[in-house]
């Protein structure tokens, strides 16, 4: 465990940087790895089930969590951290950043899926959305983990909606990557879990969030109105979008676990091309892929993140139909 000066030293130049910071439990001998990494406050002391104890949530009248209490004031700083000898945790919200958290297999049985084959870790996986993407992954800020992974610091967009944090395969980008902005936080370069600390990779100033990986991770915007069902006029041009269709459907339905949300991107970007050349709209689309993805057991959020990102890779190649119904 480093000495509190040590730590106090890494909370301050996180705070000269603008990172709102806050005290994590100390990395003592007999704390869980996860148990490390949680904020030094009572757990009693929830959103969900907050008791007003706690003189800062008694003075405000409401729930006063880690990202309230976050901060770059250097005196509330060296107050908190010789009292004892916290971990610095970064509130990824208030100090205007995404990191991107580039995981490694915890264990000989943590394989990538099928649609990740051939991945290491999620440094692979970030490498191969980027290309899938045409996007590129900008020198930036960079910590090395605990546990040999990478966080890589970026500035938040300054326009659009918040951008949240997202998990893996669940509704993120992908194998061992998760993401954190407005709601979660990082463990800052000083600290240690499990004995295991965190250092600084790359020391420079962190760099705006690529445009590929902002739209990636904004939240899907659907269409106001989404049809229950898509309409096509009865000629050869309906029958082969029809046709498309069932094709994109039948493929999405019938793809295996772990591949899903692979044939679920590849199936938005086909109907996507169709959709930029005019024979469907966007509202279509969502209106065929949706419940078939939803019926192989994806997540909604994962699903509408999905088809959203494989539309906008779509429309960069439209398919306009001539009136046999022939693609152009």
């Amino acid at each position: 465990m480093p000495e509190a000066s040590v730590l106090l030293a890494a909370a301050l130049e996180c705070a000269a940087r603008g990172w709102h910071v806050f005290p994590l439990r100390p990395d003592l001998p007999d704390v869980a790895d996860d148990h490390a990494k949680r904020p030094a406050f009572p757990n009693r002391c929830t959103a969900e089930r907050c008791d007003r104890i706690d003189p800062r949530c008694k003075t405000a009248g409401r729930h006063v969590g880690w990202e309230d209490r976050a901060t770059t004031d250097p005196e509330r700083i060296r107050r908190a951290w010789s009292a004892r000898p916290y971990g610095v945790g970064i509130a990824c919200g208030p100090s205007g950043l995404v990191v991107v958290d580039l995981d490694v297999p915890k264990h000989a049985d943590d394989t990538p899926p099928p649609e990740w084959a051939g991945a290491r870790d999620g440094v692979d996986v970030l490498a191969a959305l980027a290309e899938r993407h045409g996007g590129g992954i900008d020198a930036t800020y960079t910590q090395s983990t605990g546990r040999g992974g990478s966080h890589l610091f970026y500035l938040h967009p300054d326009t659009g909606p918040p951008l949240g944090n997202t998990v893996g395969e669940r509704g993120g980008l992908g194998w061992k990557v998760d993401t954190k902005s407005h709601g979660g936080y990082v463990v800052a370069a000083g600290s240690t879990v499990a004995g295991r600390p965190y250092t600084v990779a790359l020391n420079c100033e962190p760099s705006p969030l690529s445009g590929w990986l902002a739209g990636l991770l904004a939240p899907a915007t659907r269409p106001a109105y989404r049809p229950a069902a898509v309409t096509l006029p009865p000629d050869r041009r309906g029958r082969y979008v029809a046709a498309a269709i069932r094709n994109q459907v039948a493929h999405l339905t019938a793809a295996p676990t772990g591949q899903r949300n692979h044939m679920l991107f590849a199936s938005a970007v086909a109907l996507g091309q169709l959709a930029a050349g005019g024979a469907l709209t966007d509202a279509d689309v969502y209106a065929v892929l949706e419940p078939a993805a939803l019926s192989t057991g994806l997540p909604p959020g994962e699903v509408a993140r999905t088809i959203a990102s494989g539309l906008r890779i779509g429309a960069r190649q439209p398919r306009r139909l001539t009136t046999e119904g022939r693609a152009a």
